[in-house]
């Protein structure tokens, strides 16, 4: 096909007074579609923030991206992302994604979270309401960060403030909240018969359930046990840093459940640490630990590795550590799996944080895709992109029109080149964008072009229907 044809068509109709028939053409591109199987190439026509047109023949826009040599793919969809401001969103982007969802944490207050996102961000955005967060505001927990300091995390709860947390769980639902987040690693106080009655409340809401569990191999049984018993549709966040050693069972538990009919989904990132907050409860047995255990631990502030001493100093202060310590074979096996989903769990505040914020998507078409043929070119980007609408969407209707492409999806798009995308950043320095992810289109609008963030703002709400 004649790109310099299509162009000069295109430069045609405008001169002669014609308004050409698409806002955006996206020309000469692979497009791949993992819904349809598609994988060839087509000319993609967008109008008012929607595919309207895939051809194989000429089409015109007002604006014409040739993607010669580049990969066309749905937007990626990121279900785990707890830097949900500026600063992070200009990271993902360039990482390809154009939905971005704090689905683990969450919110307590699901109202106040959007609209102090209203007017548009870079990329989509939505949030869940989460068990954490009711459990410090009814616990009365001192934290100030995403996670429990103290009583909220290891407190017991009586009858009555259980039931108060399913009527803030209740009532984040009736506000249109996406899911349902927990995290039993980092609330130790909290029964499963406490969880359980929790699960109850998002299957009542038809939401699923994304929780950060514990205690490995028995822990994801028990909390498998605790959805099927709730009717819960149950989410497994970051298969590879909660299973570990024990990835291969947990894998395998999350496919027993599945075959038994169970809804069961999981995710990992493709890094060998992980990063959480300090003060977290995870750490509360730290006195105990033995001298080199410290040493996988880094302080995302300073880049330096902890010993006993600064470790103790840094939980004091509180902050942000990333843990090292699991094997390529662990972050391969995870990436790899049929099972999971790709989300990257990321977070960057003041230039400080994990490259999983700002590279999990180019890595896994870099590294696990291209370089080491871990996963097909499809089936990462099904995982990006398709598998995570399909999680979403039975309560968000709006992602049925998300992670696809075909006439009448959302115009949210990440044009690639497989030969060069790869991740760059890392743990010293996490604000180091990905390379060769060229454009990136959000509603229609060029979020990242040539490389560089614009300054369009097209990014809207994700938000399940608000019930009076």
């Amino acid at each position: 096909m004649n790109t310099h044809r299509i162009v000069v068509a295109a430069s045609l109709l405008a001169a002669c007074g014609r308004t050409p028939a698409y806002d955006l053409a996206i020309i000469n591109g692979r497009v791949i579609d993992p819904e349809s199987g598609l994988d060839a190439a087509r000319n993609i026509g967008i109008r008012g923030g929607r595919v309207e047109a895939l051809a194989t023949g000429p089409i015109a826009g007002t604006r014409v991206i040739d993607a010669k040599g580049l990969v066309v793919a749905p937007g990626f969809i990121d279900l785990h992302e707890h830097g949900q401001q500026e600063e992070s969103y200009g990271l993902m982007v360039r990482d390809g994604v154009t939905s971005a969802l704090e689905l683990e944490v969450g919110t307590g207050d699901v109202p106040a979270w959007y609209a102090a996102r209203t007017g548009g961000q870079i990329v989509n955005y939505g949030v869940s309401i989460g068990h954490i967060k009711a459990r410090m505001k009814v616990l009365n927990d001192p934290g100030t960060a995403l996670l429990p300091a103290g009583v909220g995390g290891s407190g017991k709860a009586t009858e009555s403030q259980i039931a108060e947390m399913e009527s803030i769980l209740r009532k984040g639902l009736t506000d249109g909240a996406v899911a349902v987040g927990f995290g039993s690693a980092y609330t130790p106080g909290a029964t499963m018969a406490e969880i359980q009655r929790m699960f109850a409340v998002a299957a009542e809401g038809g939401a699923s359930a994304h929780i950060h569990m514990r205690n490995g191999v028995a822990g994801l049984d028990s909390t498998i046990a605790a959805a099927a018993a709730a009717k819960a549709k149950l989410h497994i966040v970051h298969v590879n840093s909660s299973g570990d050693t024990a990835l291969a069972d947990f894998l395998a538990h999350i496919k027993a459940a599945r075959d038994r009919g169970q809804d069961v989904t999981t995710e990992a990132y493709p890094y060998g640490a992980g990063m959480t907050e300090i003060q977290s409860a995870l750490f509360d047995d730290w006195k105990t630990w033995p001298d080199a255990k410290f040493q996988l631990h880094q302080l995302v502030s300073t880049g330096e590795r902890l010993t006993r001493k600064t470790f103790g100093e840094a939980r004091a202060k509180g902050g942000t550590v990333i843990i090292h310590g699991r094997s390529e074979e662990q972050t391969r096996t995870a990436i790899a799996s049929p099972l999971s989903m790709i989300a990257s769990d990321g977070f960057i505040e003041n230039g400080r944080g994990h490259p999983r914020t700002s590279g999990t998507y180019a890595k896994v078409l870099g590294k696990y895709v291209r370089d080491g043929h871990a996963l097909s070119l499809m089936d990462a980007l099904k995982k990006m992109t398709l598998m995570p609408a399909q999680r979403l969407e039975a309560r968000v209707p709006m992602m049925a029109n998300k992670g696809r492409i075909r006439v009448g999806a959302d115009a949210d798009l990440t044009i690639f080149d497989p030969s060069t995308v790869i991740d760059k950043s890392t743990y010293e320095d996490a604000t180091i964008p990905s390379a060769g992810i060229p454009y990136v289109v959000v509603l229609g609008q060029v979020v990242v072009d040539s490389g560089r963030v614009t300054k369009a703002r097209p990014g809207q709400p994700i938000r399940a229907p608000i019930r009076q």
